[in-house]
């Protein structure tokens, strides 16, 4: 089959994932707020009343699983730089205001009616998708070559960025994927390989992501390493701290993800 253009992701499972089903109070939205108010993801974070670190991966989350980035980082200034909202995350917030006041009518709903509320909810229930895999993309998919048992699949990211995927047959036809489709790429972080060149012409692996090192996370014996794709992605990959000596590995470094289209994942709701 042949490319297409592809229509922006819409919001179904960005909004899907934030509110999750938990009767916990998710700070996603509370940290945005923060954010937009003082500049400093650190401070929103203390704000909040979560670690710097947890911050981060709901950021990064959610600029993964949103169709725009949410945030830009300022560099410099009289202020010394900071984080900003951009026009999408003040947009995603006023969408999510609007579903929180959405959520009390729910909740009265629930109060005056329980049965049908009660069923709604079991139905919402099990369209819900936890996952222990840290790289969740949301994209639409942008072209399918079918073979004789696997199909590759290339899914196309925010901006320029894409992944593709190679899974059987069966299983495009049981996720009912077709140009456009909307569908979540998920990949394991140990999945992800690091380098710093590399040869498109002289790899196997059909996924290479260039971006710059963000930050690293030191670990015993494995870091987590997390890079700024150019459109406005993360990825995640988890290396022995040994690897990340050997390369040299630092923030603000160019570096390759390179990925096995084997590794990709590929999921609907």
């Amino acid at each position: 089959m042949t490319t297409q253009p592809v229509s922006p992701a819409s919001d179904s499972l960005f909004l899907q994932h934030i509110l999750g089903s938990s009767n916990k109070k998710n700070p996603t939205v509370p940290l945005l707020e923060e954010i937009d108010r003082c500049g400093s993801i650190n401070q929103a974070a203390k704000t909040v009343g979560i670690s710097y670190k947890a911050a981060w991966e709901k950021i990064e989350n959610l600029n993964n699983l949103s169709s725009e980035p949410l945030l830009r980082r300022q560099v410099g200034g009289s202020g010394g730089g900071g984080t900003v909202l951009t026009e999408a995350g003040h947009a995603f917030l006023q969408r999510a205001r609007t579903l929180q006041r959405e959520f009390t009518s729910f909740l009265n709903f629930f109060y005056f009616s329980p049965d049908e509320a009660f069923n709604t909810l079991k139905t919402l229930r099990r369209i819900e998708m936890k996952i222990s895999a840290r790289n969740v993309w949301l994209g639409n998919v942008a072209k399918i070559e079918k073979g004789a048992v696997n199909s590759v699949v290339t899914v196309a990211l925010k901006e320029q960025d894409t992944i593709v995927s190679v899974i059987t047959d069966n299983s495009v036809q049981r996720l009912g994927l077709e140009i456009g489709s909307e569908v979540l790429a998920i990949v394991k972080a140990p999945s992800v390989m690091l380098a710093l060149e590399v040869d498109r012409n002289k790899i196997s692996a059909r996924n290479i992501l260039e971006g710059t090192v963000n930050r690293i996370v030191p670990g015993v014996v494995n870091d987590e390493v997390i890079i700024d794709l150019a459109g406005g992605n993360t990825v995640t990959s988890i290396l022995t701290s040994e690897s990340v000596k050997r390369l040299g590995l630092k923030e603000g470094m160019p570096v390759a993800a390179v990925i096995k289209a084997s590794d990709v994942l590929l999921a609907v709701a």
